[in-house]
């Protein structure tokens, strides 16, 4: 017994001696440190004093602060950023729906700004801008090697100004200009419409008004086609969608799902993590849904997207999301100004981060280039209507048929070819609606 206790002093003793010795060299290494970080922040002080003692001009103390400032915070991730004062306000006006600008959403890669999207009907857009473009140039002057910020700040200007921007495209064999006219960009965050039996929902920003827009958007064509049972499907259109507030994003999933995980958000800290789920209740009663998805789709959109596909609630088409898979914080400062700083990443509710990688469409349909209009096609675009057996004088009438069911042969006709058409305008689009088609014909049981 004694030699027992013994042993347990012994080791306690041990123990005791060994978390001395190595909390000592830890004590050390965390005093050394922190000596390092007063160092560095005594050598930015110097250089500091030296440039407003003897730069060549005179500069302001406030505006070399805040350039301090944001380069610490660009230097960590193309998402992270300072907001003067007034970037501040803009973005908090922005999440509302209504802003001046050209209407298009950029990041910084290898230097250059590249387009994530143009917004929908915005100057950018009708200018012809495409998510992927690099913009090289504004107003000939090189943003090569500017800050995000900095580049944004040269593109900003009166609403009505004109603009040219150099921008280089996949495909294109030379750079090119665009020339742009500044105006207020009034965001409409949903649009819908009915095409034959299928209701399409365009989400073009995630803001303030996403959720509830789309809901009395889907109740009113559903109410306008007679009712549910007279709807074969939903696409939910997020092309070229950027992304905006991750809580709409959390709402716009909600909506069309039961039950089950939607978004899961990890920190640098495990106590920081988050995880969201649906609530009971589907807008659309379960009918098939396909998501549409491109290059151009960023951030919220692709946390929509991953959580409809990882419940097998959507089929996914189109080509592979930008592929934003942070979450960015915005934290107020003194003076109106505030931080932009990536906190989280987060996780669709099979755990899978599309960070850098996307989400992968289940169907890949690319959209097609325009081809330009030939000579063989009229004026509205149509081609030249080949000429058929019903066409010819004196035809026989087909007696196998009564009148309603030659209008109603006529009919399908119609459809199938204003379906024809809609490929021609959104080949994508068409795919998704040809989809639902097929699934409706296979029953319900399916």
């Amino acid at each position: 017994m004694k030699k027992f206790v013994m042993a347990a002093l012994g080791g306690t003793l041990a123990g005791i001696l060994v978390t001395t010795q190595v909390a000592g060299p830890l004590l050390a290494q965390e005093n050394a440190k922190s000596s390092s970080v007063y160092e560095q922040l005594d050598l930015f002080g110097d250089i500091f004093e030296r440039i407003r003692a003897a730069y060549v001009e005179e500069v302001e103390a406030s505006d070399l602060i805040e350039a301090a400032i944001d380069g610490m915070l660009t230097s960590l991730d193309p998402h992270s950023s300072y907001l003067s004062p007034d970037d501040a306000e803009a973005m908090r006006v922005q999440t509302k729906g209504e802003f001046g600008g050209l209407g298009i959403e950029v990041t910084q890669e290898e230097g250059f700004v590249k387009v994530v999207s143009p917004m929908d009907g915005t100057p950018a857009d009708e200018a012809g801008m495409e998510a992927g473009d690099f913009i090289t140039h504004v107003n000939g002057e090189s943003v090569l090697g500017l800050t995000l910020d900095k580049a944004v700040e040269l593109m900003r200007g009166p609403v009505g100004s004109e603009i040219v921007i150099t921008v280089v495209r996949e495909g294109e064999p030379e750079p090119f200009d665009v020339s742009i006219i500044r105006d207020t960009i009034k965001l409409t965050a949903v649009r819908a419409r009915t095409e034959g039996d299928t209701v399409v929902l365009r989400v073009t920003t995630f803001n303030d008004q996403t959720t509830s827009s789309l809901k009395d958007l889907l109740e009113e064509q559903v109410e306008a086609a007679g009712g549910m049972d007279n709807v074969n499907g939903f696409v939910l259109d997020l092309r070229n969608n950027p992304g905006g507030l991750l809580t709409q994003a959390i709402q716009v999933s909600d909506a069309f799902l039961d039950e089950g995980e939607i978004v899961s958000t990890r920190g640098r800290q495990p106590e920081d993590g988050e995880r969201f789920n649906a609530s009971p209740g589907d807008l659309t009663q379960g009918k098939p849904i396909v998501v549409l998805i491109n290059g151009g789709s960023a951030s919220a959109s692709e946390i929509v997207a991953g959580a409809l596909q990882d419940h097998r609630r959507a089929v996914v088409v189109g080509t592979k999301s930008f592929g934003k898979g942070s979450v960015q914080t915005v934290m107020p400062l003194r003076g109106d100004g505030a931080m932009r700083l990536t906190t989280a990443r987060y996780y669709t509710p099979s755990g899978r981060s599309i960070q850098a990688l996307g989400v992968s469409p289940d169907i890949v349909v690319e959209q097609p280039r325009r081809r330009p209009q030939t000579e063989e096609e009229d004026e509205d675009g149509l081609a030249a209507r080949i000429r058929s057996e019903a066409d010819l004088r004196g035809r026989l009438n087909n007696d196998s048929l009564s009148e309603d069911e030659t209008r109603q042969i006529e009919e399908e006709r119609e459809k199938a070819e204003a379906a024809a058409k809609r490929r021609e305008q959104d080949y994508q689009l068409a795919y998704a609606i040809d989809i639902l088609k097929g699934l409706s014909a296979l029953g319900p049981n399916q």
